[in-house]
């Protein structure tokens, strides 16, 4: 239903009320007029009978039928006023309006009975004689304590009303010229009063619409004013809060945001109140459709689930460790813990997820490289002490076998010296990395290829390799030369050791799409895709009989990943089992000078 102005309903009010008073006012005025009128004429009646009375005195002792007769008709014209004389037997004497011996006896008039008992009679009924409404006023004549005659005095009701009528007439003129005037200041009043009103309605409407820097006009009405001044208020308040509000919002959300940490927030009911982006990165699910769903439709991972589970059952917080299976398994170190509101009643719960993949990861290279440390130095130990005691029980009296067994403690010394150097050469490497920047020049890059074939070609000669460089003499960039250099000797040893007699190992350059790419291409055995990822690890081999056999200390590609770091770029590999390996260090566009 549609709902109406506040203006007509006030003007129909004020219309209606005064139309309703002006109706009953003049409705009573209306019947006051005419008992009013009504008692005049009574009055002016019972005058005009006592005047009658005093001037037909003479006649009435007299007997004087026709002087009677002459004079109520002299009086009755003059005074428009129908006068009968009727004898104390109800015989008519005379009357003004009919002739006497055509009337009937008046004695049984209710009027006449009440002037023959000595009262003045009245009444209002219709003449049997005139057949119309009069109304009558009989008095008494008394001689000497005896009534002789009863004059009475009477109107037509038709007059009383035609006059009565006339008044009405002019108060209902009167009445509807005071309606239309109350009508039109009614419609004043109601505008005066909804103007204002519909004024704070549109500026309620903007407030709503949350433009509250809106100031609302102020009325001059002390009521309407002070509303509009509280309405202000409230707007700048409002405004304060909402500001505060937001402010806070925004910044839990860049915290929430900003951090490296997945948080997941649920109420009592288990569907999601917030989620932060790392959040949804690690539980794969979209940052936006996710609030307002139940957990259990998101969170696909039962352990995560069963972890809600304990969190909204309250209590102490609850720890764990959980694996998601996806594309490449995640470890996430969870803990979750109730939400309380200030009453200290649980409303949900909140789980904080961190992804500790790397970390769990870095633990078992670091427990790897340990062990690996550990076995990779005792075997040249326990090797240099074996032979060094069998020299020392009288191995040594025997030259050749002395001769053998300390070519043998020379040779175990050499791999732990390079296992040693590696090592305290890839410590130098890092420790440098992302602290000091290495000092870096343009250089020929034709010098650096050159320098390495040459560190590596006692090896590939023992071994029939060829080593083919492909650069343009005319390259230049910025790098580290002796950096670079054992970088690429490390790339070549492993090629040439690894390459078959009479097969060539590529040593290539060029600036390709604004990088700088230096690349290693043998013939060899090739790489299982398994270990590709797990190459480049301190001590981590792929064939590890061979791996020793052929001298190799187990970090030469660990030191080729951090001197490429180093230089801000990185290594890749691409290889093929029987087919052979390319390995890449593609440096920045920074570092490419032409």
């Amino acid at each position: 239903m549609r709902a109406k102005r506040l203006l007509w309903q006030l003007y129909l009010s004020y219309l209606l009320i005064t139309l309703a008073a002006l109706l009953a006012i003049g409705g009573f005025a209306s019947v006051e007029i005419r008992r009013f009128y009504l008692q005049s004429v009574n009055k002016n009646l019972h005058i005009r009978a006592r005047l009658v009375e005093q001037q037909i005195g003479a006649s009435l002792d007299a007997t004087d039928i026709v002087k009677l007769q002459a004079f109520s008709n002299r009086f009755g014209e003059t005074t428009s006023t129908r006068i009968t004389v009727i004898a104390p037997d109800g015989k008519v004497l005379c009357d003004t309006e009919q002739s006497p011996s055509e009337m009937e006896n008046h004695g049984n008039r209710q009027e006449v009975i009440s002037a023959l008992a000595g009262d003045v009679g009245q009444q209002t009924r219709l003449s049997s004689t005139l057949r119309d409404q009069l109304t009558y006023l009989a008095i008494p004549v008394e001689r000497a304590s005896r009534i002789i005659a009863v004059v009475r005095t009477s109107v037509h009701v038709t007059e009383v009303d035609e006059a009565v009528r006339s008044v009405q007439l002019q108060v209902a003129v009167g009445g509807l010229l005071i309606a239309v005037l109350a009508s039109l200041l009614s419609l004043f009043v109601s505008r005066r009063i909804s103007r204002p009103l519909e004024t704070m309605r549109r500026g309620a409407e903007r407030f709503a619409a949350g433009d509250l820097s809106y100031e609302m006009p102020v009325p001059k009405s002390a009521e309407l004013g002070g509303l509009a001044v509280s309405l202000n208020k409230m707007a700048r308040q409002l405004e304060e809060r909402i500001g505060t509000i937001v402010q806070q919002r925004n910044e839990r959300e860049a915290v929430l945001t900003s951090m490296a940490e997945g948080v997941l927030a649920v109420d009592s009911e288990r569907k999601v109140l917030n989620l932060n982006r790392a959040a949804a990165r690690l539980l794969d699910v979209d940052e936006q459709t996710a609030v307002g769903r139940p957990v259990d439709e998101i969170a696909r991972n039962a352990d995560v689930r069963q972890l809600i589970t304990e969190a909204l059952a309250g209590g102490e917080s609850v720890e764990a460790d959980l694996m998601l299976g996806t594309e490449t398994e995640r470890i996430l170190a969870a803990k979750g813990a109730a939400l309380l509101d200030q009453d200290g009643k649980s409303i949900g719960a909140v789980i904080v997820l961190d992804d500790v993949t790397q970390v769990r990861r870095l633990e078992s290279i670091r427990r790897d490289f340990v062990a690996n440390v550990s076995h990779e130095l005792k075997t040249p130990i326990a090797a240099i002490k074996g032979f060094v005691e069998t020299l020392l029980d009288g191995a040594m009296d025997d030259r050749q076998d002395a001769l053998r067994f300390l070519k043998i403690v020379a040779k175990q010394s050499d791999r732990l010296s390079a296992i040693i150097e590696d090592l305290l050469s890839l410590a130098k490497i890092e420790q440098a990395e992302g602290v000091v920047a290495i000092e870096m020049e343009p250089h020929r890059v034709l010098d650096v290829l050159e320098a390495a074939r040459g560190d590596t070609s006692a090896v590939a000669e023992e071994r029939g390799v060829e080593i083919v460089v492909e650069c343009d003499a005319e390259l230049t960039a910025r790098f580290n030369p002796p950096l670079l250099e054992q970088a690429l000797a490390n790339l070549l040893d492993n090629a040439v050791k690894y390459s078959e007699a009479g097969s060539r190992v590529h040593l290539s350059a060029e600036n390709r799409d604004g990088q700088f790419i230096i690349a290693v291409a043998d013939q060899g055995c090739g790489i299982p895709a398994e270990h590709l990822s797990r190459l480049f690890e301190r001590f981590y081999r792929v064939d590890k009989a061979r791996s020793r056999k052929l001298g190799g200390t187990g970090l030469g590609l660990a030191i080729v990943k951090h001197i490429a770091a180093a230089h801000g770029g990185r290594v890749e590999v691409d290889s093929t089992p029987g087919r052979g390996s390319r390995f890449s260090i593609v440096l920045p566009q920074s570092a490419a000078e032409r």
